[in-house]
């Protein structure tokens, strides 16, 4: 009884962990009749998001990645021009603790069942960049993570994702 009560207690701890580190989130689309290679300047056109510190964050982190591609930051007039925008969320998880045995047909009897419900938040970032003479969009990158109370972890996970 001792050890179905630890096991039921261990696969719990699991399921709690595991809505919380959850991997990050990244997904990328783009238009695959434009020729990139055509592309070498760009410049910024607006950063939105709720937290005004990661403004610079933000347009640090993309322009090291576009810098890597070999890609040049002007102040206006860039062969492609980047909005980005922040959104954070609320997301909840619930959390069921078995405490006893119970509700299974192989071990028959009543146990009782605890519910939590854990709310976090969750940050996404959106990168568009758009060909600056036609006004049309020729990438799109996405990523979410689960915010941190850490700034630091999450400049680490907003790298990660750019």
């Amino acid at each position: 009884m001792k050890l179905q009560r630890v096991v039921f207690v261990l696969i719990g701890m699991m399921f709690l962990f595991a809505g919380k580190s959850s991997a990050q989130q990244v997904k990328t689309d783009y238009d695959r009749s434009v020729n990139f290679g055509q592309y070498k300047t760009y410049s910024w056109e607006r950063v939105k998001t709720q937290d005004p510190l990661f403004v610079d964050r933000i347009k640090s982190s993309v322009n090291s990645a576009l810098a890597a591609k070999g890609w040049t930051q002007v102040d206006s007039g860039g062969d492609v021009s980047i909005v980005a925008i922040e959104i954070t969320r609320n997301q909840q998880t619930l959390n069921t603790f078995y405490d006893g045995l119970g509700g299974g047909w192989r071990w028959g009897g009543f146990g009782q069942a605890t519910t939590t419900t854990e709310t976090y938040k969750v940050g996404t970032l959106v990168v568009d960049l758009f060909d600056t003479k036609t006004k049309k969009l020729v990438w799109r990158g996405m990523s979410s993570d689960t915010l941190s109370n850490n700034s630091d972890k999450n400049i680490k996970n907003l790298n990660k994702g750019v």
